[in-house]
C-alpha cells in the first residue's frame, strides 16, 4: 500500500530517513517540514538545514514555519491529507491538533533505547555518560517529550574509543533501516506499540557551553567520556596557563596512581601529553589551540604549547 508521508526534521540525522523514504520509492513524500534558515558561523552566513538542502536536491516541497502549531500552518498541513507523518530530530513539539491529522499515526525515528535519554541530545548523552550500546526507537508520537509507546527498535554497541560523530552515522543508518521495516507493519496493523516503563525514564537536555568544559579533578574515564561526547562538534574546553582555550578531540585513559595536583600536566611526549585526573591520567591525543585548526598532541607540543608542570584549569 502506497502512502502519503509528511516527513519532519533537521539536522544530518534526519536526513538519513527522508532519503530511505525517497530512494525507496515506495510511498509518497508529500511534503517536508524542517526548522527555518538560520545564521551560522563565522561568517554570519544564512544556511539551510540539511534536510532542506537534501530535500530540494530530489525536488521535494519544503516548508519551514517558526512555529508548527500555528493555526495557519496546522491547515497547510490539513491540506497535505497524510497518511502518515514521520518526524525524525525535527526540534518542535506537536500540538494533539497535528498528532490527529494522519490516517494512521505520527511516529518518531529517536536516537535512543527509550525510554532512555529522552530529549534533545540522545547521541551525545550516551557517549558522555559512558553507555555500552545505544540504538534507535520508533515511537508512536504523544503530547509528551518522547513518552510514546515503543514500535520498535535496532541496538548498536558503543566502543570505548567511539565518538559522538560515529555513533550518530551508525544510528542514521540503522535508524533509516528501522523506520522502512517498521512503516508498512505499523499501517497494516501487525505492529503494536507497548508503553514506555515510566521509572526507567532518563533525559538528554540540550547541550549548554559550561558542559563543554573540562573539570579535572573527575576521575579520567569521564573526562574521556566527555571528549568523545563532544567530538566532533563542539569539542570538549580546557583553558592553558596563558588564559587561552584549548579544545580536546580525541583522548586515552593512563592508570596512574601519583600525586600530582589535578590537571597538572605530568608529561610531555614526542606523540602526546599526559594530564593527572582525579583517577589516573589522560594521554591527550588531538587539539585545537583557540584561534587554530585541529592538530594532532605531537604538532601542539612540538610547537611548546605545553610544557611539563603547567596546570590546566
Amino acid at each position: 500500500m502506497t502512502m502519503r508521508v509528511v516527513f519532519m526534521g533537521t539536522p544530518d540525522f534526519a536526513v538519513g530517513s527522508l532519503k530511505a523514504l525517497v530512494e525507496n520509492k515506495k510511498h509518497e513524500v508529500v511534503a517536508v517540514v524542517t526548522q527555518p534558515d538560520r545564521i551560522k558561523g563565522r561568517g554570519q552566513k544564512v544556511l539551510m538545514t540539511p534536510v532542506k538542502e537534501y530535500a530540494l536536491s530530489v525536488g521535494l516541497s519544503v516548508y519551514q514555519p517558526e512555529k508548527v502549531k500555528t493555526p495557519e500552518f496546522v491547515e497547510t498541513l490539513r491540506e497535505f491529507k497524510a497518511d502518515m507523518i514521520v518526524v525524525a530530530a525535527f526540534g518542535q513539539l506537536l500540538s494533539q491538533e497535528i498528532l490527529d491529522m494522519p490516517t494512521y499515526a505520527c511516529i518518531n525515528v529517536h536516537a535512543s533505547l527509550l525510554p532512555k535519554y529522552r530529549g534533545a541530545a540522545p547521541i551525545h548523552y550516551a557517549i558522555m555518560k559512558g553507555e555500552a550500546e545505544s540504538g534507535v526507537t520508533i515511537m508512536h508520537m504523544d503530547i509528551g517529550m518522547d513518552t510514546g509507546g515503543m514500535y520498535s527498535k535496532v541496538v548498536v554497541p558503543i566502543g570505548d574509543e567511539m565518538t559522538m560523530g560515529e555513533l550518530h552515522d551508525e544510528l542514521m543508518v540503522k535508524g533509516a533501516e528501522l523506520l522502512l521495516a517498521s512503516i508498512d507493519a505499523i499501517a497494516d496493523g501487525t505492529l503494536k506499540y507497548e508503553s514506555q516503563n515510566e521509572s526507567e525514564a532518563t533525559y538528554a537536555t540540550l547541550l549548554t557551553k559550561e558542559m563543554e568544559y573540562i573539570d579535572w579533578s573527575k576521575p579520567a574515564k569521564e573526562i574521556h567520556d566527555l571528549i568523545r561526547g563532544f567530538n566532533p562538534a563542539p569539542g570538549a574546553v580546557t583553558t592553558l596557563p596563558n588564559g587561552k582555550k584549548l579544545k580536546i578531540f580525541a583522548s586515552r585513559v593512563v592508570d596512574d596512581s601519583g600525586e600530582a595536583k589535578t590537571g597538572t600536566v605530568t608529561a610531555v611526549n614526542k606523540k602526546n601529553f599526559i594530564v593527572k585526573c582525579g583517577v589516573n591520567s589522560l594521554e591527550v591525543l588531538v587539539v585545537q589551540p583557540e584561534s587554530k585548526k585541529q592538530m594532532d598532541a605531537q604538532v601542539f607540543c612540538n610547537g611548546r604549547g605545553i610544557t611539563q608542570g603547567e596546570i590546566l584549569n
